[in-house]
């Protein structure tokens, strides 16, 4: 029985320190060479159990760790995180949830808690930035030592945090304990405190994810006799093409023919023209002719058109019906959806999957996923839902661009929503269908009537009768073309018939304008020359629907909904009640 090297991630918040803290573990300085100190792509690194070793005296005196290596992960956010999955669940086989000792849970820390458990992916948690609790000073190697020679009004700032972020997450389903008060890790979370800039608390945390790969996941670990990987990125560099993925099973072959899931019933079948690995503790790659799970390739592939960000490959073995099967399933599940609903797109089958499991869990309709830049067709799309589905005519984007022809086209009634972080993406969508939602309502009520509050223009006078047409001032709601008109005594004075703004016929006329009104059958002189406002009528079944729905109007609406009101009781007091 072989054992593969653990595939453990590290991800959390933006500006936590998951990079910071996977250079103190694998003693690099990757971090400071970034921009703006936050991590742009997915990078692996591959650390041999010497180096472990080496990182982590402590583990060589104890029990003798089975597995070869470490393969860390380091992910942008929580986002590229989503592409690590495969089949059945997670790519990693454990995680570290950075979280700043001092910030608590962030959104984005929510969401890859939220990921973890939809995954079931195993993990602890890194408390970091301890450093930056107020008067802390280093004063041991040893974490236990040096929380405890801390001045009380340190120690009690500790534990003062520590306890609100294990509150923090017992709200979130775990009974989470520092790692020295845990009894049984399999049913409690362990948390370490650490600093990535002082090294506190790292030699602890890998200590604790080394012991939990031994105890835990040793099962998981024996190596399978098929290669099996995901596709991270596709890149082009000059004019070579290249494919950058985890091995995350089996033994893969220079010669090998792999084959790549797609969103059609063929995969892409293709050999490797050359196979890379990852070097250890760096970013650079050598030339293999074999490699072993778990660890980071770049192929280059014979045939690469068509491969997605995501994807998995798997060696061919004359066995293409059953590799069909099998890939049928895995995406088949990511990508069923809804009879109406909402269009996805992300930039990979794992960024696509995290994006419906969120939305899911909101209780949003998808009706079409994809991969890959917003396109003409997913326009097309949206506009078939305006008619039927208005709140649903909507794109959303996760980690993915509009491709440049959509910009020529008009989407003016359409919404396209595109965000690097599912949850301010998930925001933006509740709150524009929400507004929708009101503004359908509202147009669904202005359909069956109007409100408006109009002053006349006196000094604008076209025509005195037959029809009479005059200047007017839109104060409140809005004036349609066939509205009853009233005066302030509720005495009727005749239905629009043509609404003109500057000599051309509009049909409707909002707050602020002001523009020409025909009444037909009316004499100015006689009928409205004395008069200074004019309302739209209304039925007391109609100002019923209004009155229950008041949150939809505008405050000058309100109004002239009351004076309406009045004007109507003057007649019958019991009007509208």
């Amino acid at each position: 029985m072989t054992i593969r090297q653990p595939i453990v991630t590290v991800a959390g918040h933006v500006d936590h320190g998951k990079t910071s803290i996977l250079d103190s573990i694998r003693e690099t300085k990757v971090q400071t060479s970034e921009a703006g100190g936050i991590t742009q792509k997915i990078s692996f690194t591959k650390v041999p159990i010497e180096i472990v070793y080496k990182m982590c005296p402590i583990l060589k005196g104890g029990t003798k760790l089975e597995f070869p290596g470490v393969l860390f992960i380091d992910t942008p956010g929580h986002a590229a995180f989503s592409h690590l999955r495969k089949r059945g669940g997670s790519l990693a086989d454990l995680a570290i949830l950075v979280i700043d000792i001092n910030d608590g849970i962030k959104p984005q820390t929510q969401e890859v808690i939220n990921i973890l458990k939809h995954n079931k992916t195993p993990f602890i948690i890194a408390l970091n930035k301890i450093d930056n609790i107020s008067g802390w000073r280093k004063q041991s190697e040893d974490l236990r030592k040096n929380i405890d020679s801390q001045a009380t009004n340190v120690k009690s700032q500790f534990q003062e945090k520590l306890l609100t972020l294990i509150g923090s997450l017992h709200s979130h389903g775990f009974n989470a304990k520092p790692y020295y008060e845990v009894n049984d890790f399999a049913k409690e979370l362990a948390l370490v405190p650490c600093s990535a800039k002082t090294g506190e608390g790292i030699n602890e945390l890998t200590m604790m994810f080394c012991g939990l790969s031994q105890k835990f996941l040793k099962e998981n670990l024996e190596m399978g006799d098929t290669a099996r990987g995901v596709i991270l990125e596709v890149k082009k560099e000059k004019t070579m093409q290249y494919a950058e993925a985890i091995l995350y099973d089996g033994i893969l072959n220079s010669n090998d023919e792999i084959a790549v899931a797609t969103f059609d019933e063929e995969p892409v079948i293709t050999k490797i023209r050359v196979l890379e690995e990852i070097k250890p503790i760096s970013n650079k790659f050598n030339h293999a002719k074999k490699v072993s799970a778990a660890t980071g390739i770049r192929m280059q592939l014979i045939n690469s058109n068509g491969i997605l960000p995501g994807m998995p490959f798997t060696v061919i073995k004359d066995n293409i019906e059953q590799i069909k099967e099998e890939f049928k399933q895995e995406i088949g599940s990511t990508m069923d959806t809804d009879g109406q609903g909402i269009i996805i797109k992300a930039d990979s089958l794992g960024s696509l999957e995290a994006l419906k499991t969120l939305l899911r869990q909101e209780k949003v309709s998808i009706i079409k996923s994809g991969i890959g830049k917003i396109n003409k067709k997913d326009v097309i799309s949206a506009q078939t839902n305006l008619k039927e589905d208005p709140e649903n005519a909507i794109i959303l984007g996760f980690n993915t661009e509009i491709d440049e022809e959509v910009k020529e086209m008009d989407t003016k009634k359409i919404k396209i929503l595109t965000h690097e972080v599912i949850y301010k993406l998930i925001e933006e969508l509740q709150e524009y269908q929400k507004e929708k939602r009101s503004e359908i309502k509202r147009q669904r009520m202005l359909g069956l009537a109007s409100i408006c509050k109009l002053s006349i223009l006196h000094q604008y006078v076209f025509r005195n009768s037959n029809p009479a047409v005059f200047g007017i001032r839109i104060d409140a709601g809005k004036l349609k073309t066939r509205i009853q008109l009233i005066d302030e005594e509720g005495n009727k004075i005749a239905k629009v018939k043509d609404i003109q703004e500057n000599q051309t016929k509009v049909p409707e006329a909002t707050i602020g304008m002001e523009i020409a009104m025909s009444l037909p059958g009316t004499n100015y002189e006689r009928q409205i020359k004395e008069k200074n406002v004019l309302y739209t009528d209304l039925s007391e079944h109609q100002f019923r629907e209004f009155k229950k729905n008041k949150d939809l109007l505008t405050t000058d609406e309100v109004k002239a909904l009351q004076k309406i009101a009045e004007i109507k009781r003057k007649k019958k007091v019991t009007w509208g009640v």
